[in-house]
């Protein structure tokens, strides 16, 4: 399984390698991006997770190319050792690579459809090779996970029909995030330079909120740079035990997303009793239903007056909260490792195929 170390899918990747791990599945995980926070190798170690590091560039950042193919040697070469049942992806571009075992893609995000959520255009020709190597690794894949329905509609927007695809939503262990003593404070986290996550916008709401808003997450783009912000308060990243407090202890969890194909800060907040509110795009909708408050998200105006009622209305917050951690209680790591049990066989299944369509070709 290959995850990179920056964002939701080493969280991700970790809930599924555990819960695969209970049903006798075992993983050597491949990792890029950067090295692994002392954090991350805690968690690692806890696991005993066969961790394979590196840092080569992830195929979003500027001029990856080059480190991308060698990554992709890197990988063959792991594949040559460990001769794994099937390889997971959780990346586009490898997916087309001369692999011996069966591969899966999974779909967490896409620069296409981040650009274009955010920009409200397609990003410009520099994207061109991007879009190439992303397509040409979900046409080359035996089969393609999509963490929403909303997500799987945009791979098909912007890259085409490809074979067999289905959705599993993300999940975590019930008892992972809990509800604390709640304050009267508003929390949002993410990445911060991250445009889609829309932290402006919430900063500017929070000038208009009596109560203090948090942003927990990291500030320093990988390639250089932070947002600057005036009226949030900013903590940094923070540790996952120590972010557990603060889901606790937060009575409204904000993320007025552009763009958040899944959401798993959403998820941990929700089983944290945090009543939520979030953008109103399509990803949310689904997954969130009627247990969010939904906002525009370029509708700063908007997403204070509803923070704002429920900071007036106790008892609509706490039952918006109960709403939000219900539906987060569905949403279990033995759910999604049921769905990607489902789906392993089926990219044997198009493996073998593709193998016999090859053969029959060379006679």
């Amino acid at each position: 399984m290959t995850a990179d170390t920056l964002g939701g899918v080493w969280t991700y990747a970790i809930e599924l390698i555990s819960g695969l791990a209970q049903n006798g599945i075992r993983v050597s995980l491949a990792t890029m991006g950067a090295p692994l926070s002392p954090e991350q190798r805690r968690q690692a170690h806890m696991l005993d997770i066969d961790i394979h590091e590196s840092s080569y560039k992830l195929e979003w950042m500027e001029h990856p190319w080059a480190e991308v193919d060698a990554a992709g040697e890197w990988l063959l070469g792991l594949e040559r050792t460990l001769q794994p049942d099937l390889v997971h992806l959780n990346n586009y571009a490898h997916g087309n690579l001369p692999w011996k075992a069966p591969v899966l893609v999974v779909a967490h995000s896409c620069v296409y459809s981040w650009w274009n959520a955010v920009h409200r255009t397609s990003p410009p020709h520099e994207w061109n090779e991007y879009r190439r190597r992303v397509a040409s690794g979900l046409h080359a894949a035996d089969a393609v996970v999509a963490v929403s329905r909303a997500m799987l509609r945009q791979l098909e927007q912007w890259y085409g029909l490809f074979g067999t695809r289905c959705v599993v939503y993300n999940g975590h262990h019930p008892g992972s995030y809990s509800p604390g003593a709640k304050e009267d404070f508003v929390l949002s986290t993410g990445r911060v330079w991250d445009a889609a996550k829309n932290i402006k916008s919430l900063d500017t709401a929070a000038g208009s909120i009596p109560w203090p808003v948090y942003v927990a997450g990291e500030t320093q783009h990988p390639e250089g740079g932070r947002p600057a912000m005036q009226s949030v308060r900013l903590t940094g990243q923070v540790a996952s035990a120590d972010l557990g407090q603060y889901f606790g202890r937060a009575r409204i969890y904000a993320l007025p997303a552009f763009y958040e194909p899944f959401g798993l800060s959403i998820l941990e907040a929700a089983l944290s009793g945090c009543a939520l509110v979030l953008g109103d795009i399509p990803s949310l909708r689904e997954i969130w239903a009627d247990a969010a408050l939904f906002v525009p998200p370029a509708d700063h105006e908007a997403l204070a007056l509803t923070i704002n009622c429920l900071i007036a209305k106790r008892r609509t917050c706490d039952d918006l909260a109960r709403r939000a951690q219900a539906r987060a209680q569905t949403l279990t790591t033995s759910r999604m490792v049921h769905g990607y049990l489902g789906v392993y066989p089926q990219a044997w299944t198009g493996y073998k195929a593709a193998r016999e369509a090859r053969t029959s070709c060379v006679s």
